[in-house]
Formats: structure tokens, sequence, C-alpha cells
């Protein structure tokens, strides 16, 4: 497994990272043991967790995921895995925070109290990759900045980043950090697959210019690039299949920007692709992600042990630039308006 650095921090990690929030949730204990042990031997020392989990998260269920993974690190050498989690922020209307004290917002307060409370649920001294879930654009940057900085020189945390931001906020941020001599955020963790392609008009030109490395989630498009979905398939247990069959207004809407005419034409698309190359276009699509320049690491995940298969195996693949230009040729070819629904994957 490739090493890959975080930013410009001394902080390396393997180039597959596992993403955890289905487990308490979908996958019980014994099976999301099992996922994170077969990640380990496969050299993933990487992984993704945040105070909100699992997903969907329900008020009674926060912090499950954290726990689990507390009780999974108990047996292994904690120096040789990186530990990613994340406090909630306002959520955004996608989750319902955690309310301390009254306010949901980036403050002192309030990350202070989510840091100590991940370090117990985790059971470690420090997190290596402490993440805002999503952005406070209503809260002054510069003392969020600040507890994180703090946070930093106590050893309860190495390195920090966002997620869910927009190339706007990061460089507000990272304008900050230089301003103050703050910590600064050395990753932003964002949507990004062959159906989502947004960050490379101009994310990437952040990254690239301020040294700053993206942590892809959702390689798969939600799974849609599975195939799972094809020929109007709605397979039992998928969230987008409980999504818009009986999932509430905004649950169906969002299935329906992933779910849609074209998203379903390109992944039959690819599948072209990936049977010459003599691969799954799960592996496809991850082998996609990694290989640019401006990611650190991209998020797989598995709520049972046998989905790991395909996506371990883009581990040891390097696509070729013809194979490139051919996935850059359908996104020329499909473009974002096709289909009679309109509907943009977002």
């Amino acid at each position: 497994m490739k090493r890959r650095r975080l930013g410009s921090s001394g902080v390396t990690v393997s180039d597959i990272c596992l993403g955890t929030m289905t487990f308490g949730l979908q996958t019980n204990e014994k099976e999301s043991f099992a996922i994170m042990d077969r990640a380990y031997d496969a050299g993933i020392n990487f992984f993704d967790t945040a105070e909100i989990y699992p997903v969907p998260p329900l008020k009674e269920n926060v912090g499950i995921t954290e726990e689990i993974v507390g009780r999974w690190l108990k047996d292994k050498p904690r120096e040789s895995l990186i530990i990613a989690t994340k406090v909630t922020g306002p959520g955004h209307g996608w989750f319902t925070p955690p309310v301390r004290h009254g306010m949901t917002a980036l403050d002192r307060t309030h990350i202070v109290a989510a840091v100590e409370d991940s370090l117990r649920r985790l059971g470690t001294d420090y997190i290596d990759l402490y993440q805002t879930h999503w952005p406070d654009h209503g809260m002054n940057v510069d003392e969020t900045l600040n507890v994180f900085t703090d946070l930093v020189d106590q050893g309860k945390i190495r390195v920090i980043g966002c997620s869910n931001e927009t190339s706007w906020g990061l460089m507000k941020s990272l304008w900050s950090s230089d301003k103050n001599g703050l910590a600064r955020y050395e990753t932003v963790q964002n949507n990004f697959s062959i159906l989502n392609r947004r960050c490379e008009s101009e994310l990437a030109q952040v990254c690239r210019k301020e040294g700053v490395s993206l942590i892809p989630y959702s390689p798969l498009a939600g799974g849609v690039l599975s195939g799972k979905y094809q020929e109007g398939k709605l397979p039992e247990g998928a969230r987008f299949s409980e999504y818009l069959s009986s999932g509430g207004e905004r649950q169906k809407k969002m299935a329906a920007r992933f779910i849609n005419s074209r998203t379903l034409e390109v992944t039959g698309r690819l599948k072209e692709i990936s049977d010459d190359l003599g691969m799954s276009v799960t592996t496809l699509a991850t082998a996609w992600s990694k290989q640019h320049d401006f990611v650190a690491s991209t998020i797989i995940g598995a709520s049972i042990l046998s989905q790991l298969d395909e996506t371990l195996a883009a581990a040891e693949i390097d696509l070729d630039n013809e194979v490139m230009k051919r996935i850059d040729l359908i996104e020329e070819e499909i473009p974002r308006s096709f289909g009679e629904d309109g509907l943009r994957n977002l």
C-alpha cells in the first residue's frame, strides 16, 4: 500500500482509507472488527470516523462508531495507525449535531467538549487528524483555529483538517492561519468521484498551490458506481433504495441526485471500460480517485466484509493515460443536463 503525506505535515497515510460510518447501525461490532482487521492486514493504516456516526445519525446512536473503533484499537499498536475523526459543527440540515451548552457552533466550548468526548470513546490520548465535519461560516474562523492550535500544542491532536468545505472557506481559513501564526488545515475531505468531479475546477488548484491534501469520500458515488442500481434495480438494504421507497422528501431528493438517467448511463459506459481491463467498476472508480496528484487518501467503506475485496484491489492499480482519457471522454459526451429528469449529481 502506497503512503502519502497529509498536506505539508509529517503524517503519512495509506492511499486508501477505511471509512466507518456504518459501524454500529448497518454493521454490528463483530463484522466491524472483521472489516477493520482485513483493511489493516491489507496495509491500510488510516481510519476515518466522526462523533456523529453511525449514519443515518440517531440521537441514541451518536458516538457508537467511535466506541467500536476504540475497542478495536486496544489490541493494535497505536503508533501504527492514523485515526481521523470530526467535530460536527452546524450540520446544515444533513445531520442533527450534538447540542452542547445550547449551541452547535465551532467555538471553543463546543470543540473542546467534542475532542474530550472523542478521546474518551476512542480510548486514546491523541487524535492524528481532527476535522470540522461541516463548516461554520457564521463563526469567526480565528476562534476556531485558535482552539485547534491550543489542542495541537497540548498534544491532543496532531493535524487539523476540514470537510464539506468550499474553496472560499478553505482559502479564508488558510489566510487566517498564515496571518495569525495558527495551525492550518492540511486536509479537506469532500465528495469526489467520477460522477462528481466538481473538485477539479477550483478546489484541486487550491490544494496544489497551498499544499493541502484532498481526502475524497464516496468514490463510488453512494454505491451507484458499483452498478447495483442499474436497470431500475433497488437492492434490499441499500441506502438509496430505502430513501426512494420509504424516505421523506429530502431523502428522495438526495437519492435522485445520485440515481438518475445521467449517472446510470455513465456507470454503464464505465462498465465497458472496466470489462476491457478485467476489473469491476468498483475497482476502476477507486483506482481513478486515488490517482490524482492532489489526493492523499481515498475513503472506502463497507457494511459487510465481502465488500472490501473490490475496493482493496485498487491498491496496486495505476491507470494509464489512455484509460484516464477514456473516462474523461465520458464526461464530455454525457453532459450533466443529460436525461429527461435533468437532475445533477451533486
